[in-house]
């Protein structure tokens, strides 16, 4: 599968900044990894920056990745009037070729779900382990497949509602149908924009798939692939993973494939 055939939800990188921007529960985390190192740090699925430019302005040197161009084009219109120590590289994070090791790379935004092959995951973690320095770090987070999570009805339901950039109040809607076989839920997400009315004046529909995977699925991937996990948590605050969990975020170390 071409992975630009899975972007329609960030067509609007302005958007995806005003919805996404206020989550920061990963920075702390990778700022504490981040003062062990030192050497260029990888931000791969970077977006527009959400992660990236916190940490570049905390002092470390970043190399920000995407694939989508639209998404790099606002990170670099975000950060041009500024002396932040970031190079950005459009590139596919299954081929990386970027010509460095690090010491520590992450992919966060649960951007491991784009991957939705098990071919592509093992083209991911091959070049993270290629382009990290020996015993390098690298971390990601990823949905946890819940019951919850997974079996959800294939009706609308609501998620959120927000203000866009125009004052307008937007009530956001999702539909999921999960495919059991590849593991992968097809979402579509649904943004009703209202005037003060209440009225609804405009409507777009986003979709997107995203593969799931299990915690002993993950631990024999990772291992396959030349890695040590040293913690898994439920969320960025360290919480140990438990049943009730939403989120897997992995600590990983590079060891020999």
């Amino acid at each position: 599968m071409n992975q630009l055939d899975n972007f329609e939800e960030y067509e609007n990188p302005i958007l995806y900044d005003q919805e996404n921007d206020p989550f920061q529960d990963d920075v702390k985390l990778l700022q504490k990894w981040a003062l062990k190192v030192n050497g260029p740090i990888i931000d791969l699925a970077c977006g527009t920056g959400r992660a990236t430019i916190p940490l570049a302005e905390a002092g470390h040197t970043l190399i920000g990745v995407d694939i989508h161009k639209g998404m790099l084009t606002q990170a670099k219109r975000k950060t041009e009037q500024t002396n932040l120590n970031i190079e950005w590289m459009e590139q596919d994070c299954t081929n990386l070729q970027l010509g460095v090791k690090s010491p520590l790379i992450y992919i966060v935004g649960n951007s491991f779900q784009h991957f939705l092959t098990n071919e592509e995951q093992d083209q991911l973690l091959g070049s993270v382990h290629n382009h990290l320095e020996q015993e390098g770090i690298f971390i990601f987070g990823t949905r946890f497949p819940s019951p919850d999570e997974l079996l959800q009805p294939a009706t609308e339901e609501y998620w959120r509602s927000y203000k866009d950039e125009t004052g307008k109040m937007v009530d956001v809607y999702t539909i999921s149908n999960y495919d059991t076989i590849q593991q992968v839920q097809h979402y579509m997400t649904i943004r009703r924009q209202k005037d003060e009315n209440g009225k609804m004046i405009d409507e777009k529909k986003t979709n997107i798939k995203l593969r799931y995977v299990y915690p002993q699925e993950m631990d024999r991937l990772l291992k396959g692939n030349g890695f040590e996990i040293l913690a898994v948590y439920k969320d960025w605050h360290e919480t140990p993973l438990t049943e009730d969990s939403h989120q897997m975020i992995y600590v990983c170390r590079k060891v020999e494939a």
